[in-house]
């Protein structure tokens, strides 16, 4: 098994920029691993069974509702991850718009730069999906968002911040524009939700995005990118906890008795919630806190170094520690295969050709490094091998 990991990418060695988040500090570890490990075997599919892991995930989900400034009538529900999460929450808008407006053909509406798990939803929900124009900046164009959005609409989405480019999109005027339809609105914070509260608690102003303003209605957090969980640990939460019925699964014909999922899993994994409550648990605000100050300096060095390289700018105004960059005077691509080649993990994005990077603590370590061999790519590259697929 070592020894097939050989071929892997170097994560512990600040070679990824996806993926993996790691802090890159020991006691953290030590931390997951012990969770981890506590729980190798349980299964989350019965709760009853296991009081331990319920009173944990009722915490976890507690905390980051808590989080995200959610109303004391709000619900939560521990997902696999982001897809998971987005795929609750549109199969929640779903069912809804079916109860209480008679929606039988529903679409979603999303700015294109939307985790594409939102269309993978509709396509197993059966909802019409109509991605919107973005603006010069790359954020969402709120007037293509408000003209696809009509009486048939179950979901508008936004997000807080997006993975192509790390920019925020305006969720206030988004939810407010779903407000007036009468539409839920989903504010993506995948990737934000244990970003953007550490910057608003270090002082720096981010643009409103969660459950303080009154149009949005349901979020997304993952626990297992910036909250700094072993995957797979997420959050979907809604404003009100009677809409989580709308999302659990239930069969009472079956011989062996009443049989019900609160998510799509039937079998679940126990350790992912026991690493999500023990990191969260050890770390605490404070600790995050100082964490997202290292990150948000780490993220400016890198900025700083890919920018004084001639050609490479940064795309749009990323507001956390997501850089997208692109080359105004070589193949971008190009320069990205001599970095595959020197071991770096850099991810490719489309539209436009850029390259992508999610930064982690563990990186603080590597910036100089990193520089270096970028500008030595951006002077020493042949003939680009193309875009490939995405996974970031």
């Amino acid at each position: 098994m070592f020894e097939q990991k050989a071929t892997d990418i170097d994560w512990r060695h600040g070679r990824t920029f996806s993926l993996v988040y790691p802090t890159g500090r020991a006691d953290v570890d030590d931390i997951l691993v012990q969770a981890n490990l506590a729980y190798l075997y349980e299964n989350a599919l019965n709760l009853r069974r296991f009081p331990s892991l319920a009173a944990m995930q009722d915490d976890v989900t507690g905390m980051v509702a808590s989080l995200v400034n959610a109303p004391a009538s709000a619900g939560a529900g521990f997902t696999s991850g982001g897809t998971e999460s987005i795929f609750m929450s549109v199969l929640v808008s779903r069912e809804r718009a079916k109860k209480e407006r008679g929606i039988t053909n529903g679409n979603i509406v999303f700015p294109k730069s939307a985790h594409p798990a939102f269309a993978k939803a509709a396509f197993y929900t059966g909802l019409e999906v109509r991605p919107t124009a973005l603006t010069a900046d790359f954020t969402a164009d709120v007037s293509a968002v408000t003209d696809a959005i009509d009486d048939n609409t179950v979901l508008v989405m936004g997000s807080a911040y997006g993975n192509p480019h790390g920019v925020m999109d305006p969720i206030e005027a988004l939810s407010e524009a779903a407000m007036k339809r009468g539409v839920p609105f989903h504010s993506d914070a995948c990737i934000g939700a244990f970003v953007l509260p550490f910057m608003e608690r270090l002082g720096l102003q981010v643009p409103p995005f969660d459950f303080r303003l009154p149009g949005v209605t349901q979020m997304s957090c993952d626990v297992h990118k910036y909250g700094y969980a072993t995957k797979g640990a997420s959050v979907v939460v809604y404003r009100d906890a009677e809409w989580m019925a709308h999302q659990a699964f239930t069969y009472d014909i079956w011989p062996s008795g009443h049989y019900r999922t609160p998510s799509v899993a039937g079998a679940r994994a126990a350790s992912p919630i026991a690493a999500a409550w023990a990191v969260m648990n050890y770390l605490g605000e404070n600790q995050y806190t100082e964490i997202m100050r290292g990150l948000l300096d780490t993220t400016s060095r890198m900025r700083e170094g890919i920018t004084s390289i001639p050609g490479l700018q940064i795309l749009g105004d990323p507001i956390g520690p997501l850089l997208s960059f692109t080359s105004t005077d070589d193949d971008i691509f190009a320069i990205c295969d001599v970095m595959d080649d020197r071991g770096w993990g850099l991810n490719r994005i489309a539209d436009p050709p850029g390259l992508h990077m999610m930064i982690s603590p563990i990186h603080a370590s590597f910036v100089d490094e990193f520089v270096e061999d970028l500008a030595f790519a951006a002077a020493n590259h042949g003939p680009s091998r193309g875009l490939g697929a995405s996974y970031n």
